[in-house]
């Protein structure tokens, strides 16, 4: 979603006249798009700026926070002297960020805006984007399931989606620019609701714009997943058979006071129905580790639901206190660190294990790749993705023309825990 927010931004201030520059010690003016929702983001934003200052030694420089941390953070952002930023500007007001930047040249006074809106999704803005396959397009902003542990319904607001023919309007647009894939935005992305339509007829709607091969979204809710997704999701040859499945946590408990509103049994069951639909259906997820009051036999449940499921794929994370999230304001971060430690080792090293006997599993088999990058200097790597969003690098048989956007079909020859590699067979899809 910052991704997305940053060529919105781009598209802004391009229209407003401004241009950008590839190394911060050409700018007049530096913006950090920010996320709030891991601690080390915080420390890494405070450490660019530093860096930045340090190494302009003195030339002047706008700095600004964009982002989540602007609306999450805004007062200690306003009030820290050291870091002396010069605008704070949060997701739903960079439409006013040409406004602040005049006012900052005029008066020399700190701008900020963090106000949230109920409203604004940008649909009258179109990203300015690289080129690239993949193209990121948010149908929908804010997210109302207060999760205790996240800061995100703070951040960014209330769920709002934009209409279908906005959307649409978007991917033919991608479309013709010569994006192959499409990437569906959201918060709660299975939440999307406009005009009475939900988010499988948006998808199969999207599905339907030539030019468009593949179609992914992130980040759905386990609680939000209706028959009629998952159908679209089986049938639709151009959805990804991939889904990105948050478990956050596999004991009961732990889940209701993290307010997930589900049960380990209710995700168990929709990984069933998914793959009973779709047997190569692909699961990633994420999972938090040391959340307020888990204990070791609550952590086991986790142990045993990554066991049963077998994820493809898993972010995991040490639980970390996010201002003013319900956790924060009611529970004490009672797990100790070297115990956090221990049961993310634990787990990373299961998943580790897990995904290299799932890619192992695939060696042999020939599968279509959509080529994202190729290196142009002597050796260089050449890499795609799979349908199930695995990393391919491809070995390509001589004298075969390959470019970025193809998509080729590769027998699979290794499987590592985190990629692919394969051969190029046939470039004539």
């Amino acid at each position: 979603m910052n991704e997305y927010d940053t060529e919105l931004v781009r598209a802004i201030l391009l229209e407003a006249g401004y241009f950008f520059v590839d190394d911060d010690l050409q700018a007049d003016i530096i913006m950090l798009n920010t996320c709030s929702v891991r601690e080390n983001a915080h420390r890494k934003v405070y450490g660019h700026i530093h860096d930045m200052r340090h190494r302009r030694q003195g030339k002047p420089v706008l700095i600004g926070i964009l982002g989540c941390m602007a609306t999450g953070l805004r007062k200690e952002l306003i009030d820290n002297k050291h870091l002396a930023l010069d605008f704070v500007v949060g997701p739903d007001s960079y439409k006013r960020l040409p406004q602040i930047l005049q006012n900052l040249h005029d008066t020399d006074a700190t701008g900020y805006d963090v106000t949230l809106s109920e409203f604004e999704t940008y649909a009258d803005v179109y990203p300015t984007r690289t080129a690239g396959v993949n193209a990121w397009v948010a149908v929908m902003r804010g997210c109302n399931n207060f999760c205790s542990f996240c800061i995100v319904p703070f951040t960014r607001g209330r769920e709002r989606s934009r209409s279908v023919d906005s959307i649409l309007d978007e991917v033919r647009r991608l479309a013709g620019e010569g994006f192959k894939q499409v990437t569906l935005l959201g918060q709660n992305v299975n939440s999307y609701a406009h005009d009475g339509h939900d988010f499988a007829f948006l998808v199969d709607q999207v599905s339907r714009v030539d030019g468009v091969d593949r179609i992914r979204f992130t980040s759905p809710h386990p609680k939000d997943f209706p028959e009629s997704l998952i159908k679209v999701l089986a049938q639709n040859p151009k959805v990804c058979k991939q889904v990105h499945l948050p478990l956050q946590a596999g004991n009961d408990r732990v889940l209701s006071v993290m307010n997930r509103n589900y049960t380990q049994a209710d995700f168990k069951g929709l990984v069933d129905k998914l793959r009973k639909a779709c047997p190569a259906m692909a699961l990633s997820t994420d999972v938090i580790v040391g959340f307020p009051t888990e204990t070791d036999a609550e952590f086991e449940d986790t142990v045993r639901v990554m066991e049963a499921v077998r994820f493809d794929t898993a972010f995991m994370f040490k639980y970390s206190v996010r201002p003013n999230t319900e956790a924060s304001r009611k529970m004490t971060d009672d797990v100790p660190e070297n115990v956090k430690t221990r049961r993310i080792v634990r787990i990373n090293t299961l998943q580790t294990g897990i995904s290299l006997e799932k890619n192992k599993a695939l060696v042999g088999q020939v599968q279509p790749v959509l080529i994202e990058s190729m290196e142009k200097e002597k050796g260089g790597s050449i890499y795609g993705r799979n349908d199930a969003n695995k990393i391919v690098l491809l070995t390509p048989v001589p004298d075969m023309i390959l470019k970025i956007g193809d998509t080729v079909n590769v027998r699979i020859t290794k499987g590592t825990p985190h990629q692919l590699k394969g051969e190029v067979v046939n470039a004539s899809l």
